[in-house]
């Protein structure tokens, strides 16, 4: 098999696998929109379309984890290349939880009672929003390698943390005042604490494609490494 060749096929399954995470990002994000419609509207069938996404996106993880191996084993890539792939494994456990905190908040929409779609609804709205935003940023940063969109989406992670303890001390305070619909209550609450999951793991996708682009762990850290050879 002449260089030109493997070269060729090599360029091929990477474009493979960034366009199977593209898809199975798309899934990811249709899953939380669904989800939020489902608990707002009190919908189960939207709440069922929602679990039957998440199915796909498990297989979806399963198909880039074999492809991503493969790659690794046959064509033993290096620097950027290396990166990308090893990105892409910790990547798709992202998406795949976000499939299941999406999950989650759909099958409260099975749970709910009138109450609950009054409590936080205009904090829960604007945590929906940053975090779907900030899932959206975050494939768009690695489709174009885009540092500063990833940049943006560790920043709004502080806004949806500032949101969910609003939300969380809302909640308390309705609690103490209506002590016979606390059940109503803790689901809101535990959509809040779903959606700043979700944020998380957006924000986890950012710090992946910042190492991806510049060799960089930014994990857990205000004074990043030194960036890894080209």
């Amino acid at each position: 098999m002449s260089t030109q060749h493997t070269s060729r096929d090599f360029d091929a399954e990477l474009r493979e696998l960034r366009a199977n995470l593209l898809a199975m990002g798309a899934r990811c994000e249709r899953s939380v929109q669904l989800a939020i419609r489902a608990f707002v509207e009190d919908s189960p069938s939207l709440a069922r379309e929602v679990i039957e996404l998440d199915r796909r996106i498990n297989r979806d993880e399963m198909e880039c984890d074999e492809l991503a191996l493969r790659i690794i084993a046959l064509r033993q890539p290096v620097a950027f290349d290396l990166r990308l792939i090893t990105t892409a494994l910790k990547l798709v456990t992202d998406l795949e939880r976000i499939g299941d905190e999406a999950v989650n908040i759909a099958e409260r929409a099975e749970e709910t009672e009138g109450e609950v779609h009054r409590l936080p609804s205009d904090i829960l709205a604007r945590m929906a929003e940053l975090a779907e935003g900030m899932l959206r940023d975050s494939l768009d940063a690695f489709v174009e390698s885009d540092i500063e969109r990833a940049n943006r989406v560790r920043r709004a992670d502080d806004a949806v943390d500032k949101l969910y303890g609003e939300a969380l001390s809302q909640m308390m305070d309705w609690m103490a005042a209506h002590p016979d619909k606390i059940p109503a209550a803790v689901r809101a609450m535990s959509v809040a604490k779903y959606l700043e999951r979700i944020a998380d793991h957006a924000t986890n996708i950012a710090e992946e494609v910042i190492f991806m682009v510049e060799g960089q762990d930014v994990r857990h850290r205000t004074n990043a490494p030194k960036p890894l050879p080209m």
